[in-house]
Parts: C-alpha cells; sequence; structure tokens
C-alpha cells in the first residue's frame, strides 16, 4: 500500500484552495451586474421622460419629429433588452445560476444560453440599436453632413461584418466538437 507523503498532501490542499479562491472570484461581478440594474432604472427614466416630452409636444412637432421621436423611444427599449440581456445572461453563465426554472416569466432562451448563444444574441442587439440610429440618420439626412452619414453606415457595416464572423466563428466550433464528440462514440 502506497502513502502519499506529507509534502503531497500540503500541495494538493494549496492548490485545492487556490483554485477554490479562483472559482469564487467569479462574485466580483455581482457589483458589475447590480450597476447594470440601476443603469436599467437610468434608461427607464429616460424613456418615461422621452414619452412625456413626445405626449407634452404631440401638437406642435412635425410628422418627421414625431418619427424621429419614436425612434428614439425603440432605440432606448432596443438598449434596455441588451442591459437585461449581459444582466441576467451573464449573471447566469459567468457567476452563478438564477435558479428560476419553472418560472411563468422566465425567459425562454435563459434555457439555453452559454457565452457562444450570449455573443450572438448581442452582436445582434448592436446591429439592431445600429439599424435605429441609420434610420434616424437617413430620416434626418437633411440636416446631416454627408461625412457623418457615410462614418455611421461604415460602422453598421462593421458591426454586421462583426456579427457574420462571430456566428462563423461559433458554427465551426459548434460543429469541430460535435465532429469530436461523434468520432468518441
Amino acid at each position: 500500500m502506497t502513502s502519499r507523503s506529507d509534502t503531497d498532501l500540503f500541495t494538493e490542499s494549496r492548490k485545492s484552495r487556490l483554485g477554490q479562491l479562483i472559482f469564487a472570484s467569479r462574485w466580483l461581478q455581482l457589483p458589475i451586474y447590480l450597476g447594470l440594474i440601476v443603469v436599467q432604472g437610468v434608461y427607464a427614466y429616460k424613456f418615461i421622460a422621452s414619452l412625456w416630452h413626445l405626449l407634452s409636444e404631440l401638437d406642435v412637432l412635425t410628422e418627421t419629429e414625431i418619427m424621429l421621436s419614436v425612434l428614439a423611444l425603440i432605440d432606448v427599449v432596443m438598449i434596455a433588452n441588451l442591459l437585461l440581456m449581459v444582466t441576467v445572461g451573464g449573471y447566469e453563465t459567468f457567476v452563478s445560476r438564477l435558479r428560476i426554472d419553472n418560472h411563468p416569466d422566465q425567459p425562454e432562451w435563459l434555457d439555453h444560453v452559454n457565452a457562444s448563444v450570449l455573443k450572438v444574441k448581442l452582436s445582434m442587439a448592436i446591429i439592431s440599436i445600429s439599424s435605429i440610429h441609420l434610420l434616424q440618420t437617413f430620416i434626418n439626412a437633411a440636416r446631416l453632413d454627408q461625412h457623418t452619414i457615410m462614418w455611421q453606415l461604415f460602422i453598421h457595416l462593421g458591426f454586421l461584418v462583426s456579427a457574420a464572423a462571430i456566428a462563423y466563428t461559433d458554427k465551426l466550433l459548434y460543429s469541430t466538437l460535435h465532429a469530436a464528440h461523434g468520432a468518441q462514440h
């Protein structure tokens, strides 16, 4: 019968404590996610203030101004949705399970959230927000210089290319993992 030396046990114990410390460090993200909840409140306030402005000025606003105001409200909603995805999905993926199984209001995407799904969802949300900004730019094009419009279009195209690259990389990773898994069976 072989016995382990005291040095081996001490080294194993140190490695175990270090691993536990590293794993526990994920809780340092908690204040960040709580801060995003505060930012969510800021956007709720911004939405209500913008809606109030739209309703109180409705009789003097032009159709274009109303359309731009509505797009600004949609933009706030989309940014708030992005914040929610990052807060809920990030916490669930990187910190701890939310343990809300079978809650009637649980978002369906939360069942299969992981870092890869979160990246794709976030890139799609950013493209959507960029699209709203681009639409606002085109509606307001007469008041903007061509240089600004061109850069906004290029930035939007950059977001599209980045999202396609992320999706393609995830597809390659997914197919490689499934091929390796299939080869094991």
